[in-house]
């Protein structure tokens, strides 16, 4: 798999995103003419090479020509009405939708009036859109990032002085490892944070992979200590087998109509898979065996989801391993028009094409059509396309 790993040793932030896939071989020209034509034309990109304790890096820096705030709700239409590609389209809209969420939940809102400032504004979009541009245009199947450091000390916002993190960034890193640091200023943005919430798929050491190349995307600051870059180094993984956690409980004494509920709510957090089977308890009591697979670094959060929607008074849970195929999302050609996919690399070095079922289950809303027909067209199509 062709991997990239964030190395956050200096914290990480949407500008800092930028600056390194840009360093690691995205066209700048063609990122502000993807940004002018399909997010917005009121911000212009300045691309510079810097350096930071002798260390060249590229600074990405947004300039806005006219302030505006906008809700959630008028981001997501924005995105969604785009004209990007499905795939980025998709996970714009879930990186906006993190940050939408830390902000409700801090402010009592409802997510959808969230008003975006300097947080969300057109800076934000910028650096959102094209982070998800950027990786899509690298071809990257997997992406990995360290712990995060937090600094310390306290950062001007729009609501004032608010303590390091911010609120924003410590409620979307519930459940990422992050470490103290000394320095005194904000080392990851909310920004920083949901899109690499978002774009990894888990937390910790450099995978074991062939390095092939390493670039840095440079904070605005000069930090005194260390030097203010963020460093992505991609490669190829030769084994995806991968380590993760299942969490299971049996419940005897819940209304089944709650299990629905947590369901969402787990696949919200990004869990892997989770799976419900009828049990037979103590004193042959029927209950109901709840399992979930999930990343090393979601065990806890996911711990307590269970503990606090659920009547269960205690969870069990082991390290599992996992053997997977290698994927990449992808969009084909098809009789209904372009649509998003996964192609899989089988064992024996061939592909198989996979249609998204959200793109099916949208296409057959719009067509009128059963879904099984959109997946048996598309498939068929697909299986001619690679003959």
């Amino acid at each position: 798999m062709k991997t990239a790993y964030f190395d956050c040793f200096s914290g990480i932030s949407g500008d800092m995103v930028l600056g390194a896939l840009i360093d690691h071989g995205v066209d700048a020209d063609w990122l502000k003419h993807m940004i002018r034509t399909h997010v917005t034309d009121d911000a212009e990109l300045r691309v510079t090479n810097v350096f930071r304790k002798g260390i060249r890096a590229v600074h990405v820096q947004v300039n806005v020509g006219q302030t505006r705030s906008r809700d959630y709700a008028a981001i997501r239409d924005l995105i969604a009405h785009s004209g990007l590609p499905e795939t980025v389209i998709a996970q714009s809209l879930k990186i906006f939708k993190k940050i939408a969420e830390a902000e409700s939940r801090i402010h009592g809102c409802d997510m959808d009036h969230v008003h975006f400032h300097e947080l969300g504004g057109v800076d934000a979009l910028v650096d959102i859109v094209g982070a998800v541009l950027c990786m899509d245009a690298l071809g990257f199947t997997h992406a990995r990032a360290s712990r995060l450091p937090l600094g310390s000390g306290f950062v001007t916002c729009e609501h004032g002085t608010l303590p390091v993190p911010a609120p924003a960034t410590a409620e979307i890193l519930k459940g990422v490892p992050v470490r103290q640091s000394d320095i005194p200023f904000e080392l990851v943005t909310p920004t920083g944070a949901a899109i690499i919430t978002v774009l990894a798929d888990g937390f910790g050491p450099m995978p074991d992979m062939t390095m092939d190349r390493i670039s840095y995307g440079a904070g605005t600051r000069d930090l005194e200590t260390i030097p203010n870059l963020l460093r992505v180094i991609s490669g190829e993984t030769a084994d995806p087998g991968q380590t993760a956690f299942m969490v299971e409980t049996a419940i005897d004494d819940m209304n089944p109509e709650i299990f629905g509920y947590v369901m969402e709510r787990l696949f919200d957090q990004g869990i892997l898979d989770a799976c419900l089977a009828p049990v037979y308890m103590k004193k042959n009591r029927p209950g109901t065996l709840l399992q979930v697979l999930c990343r090393p670094h979601q065990r806890d959060a996911v711990i307590a989801l269970i503990l606090a929607e659920t009547t269960t008074l205690g969870v069990r849970y082991y390290p599992v391993e996992r053997q997977v195929l290698a994927r990449e999302s992808i969009e084909i050609d098809t009789p209904f028009g372009r649509m998003a996919a996964k192609k899989i690399h089988m064992p024996d070095n061939t592909t198989r094409i996979v249609p998204e079922y959200e793109a099916c289950r949208q296409m057959a809303l719009r067509e009128k059509v059963p879904i099984r027909n959109i997946y048996e067209r598309i498939t068929g199509h697909a299986d001619a396309g690679n003959e």
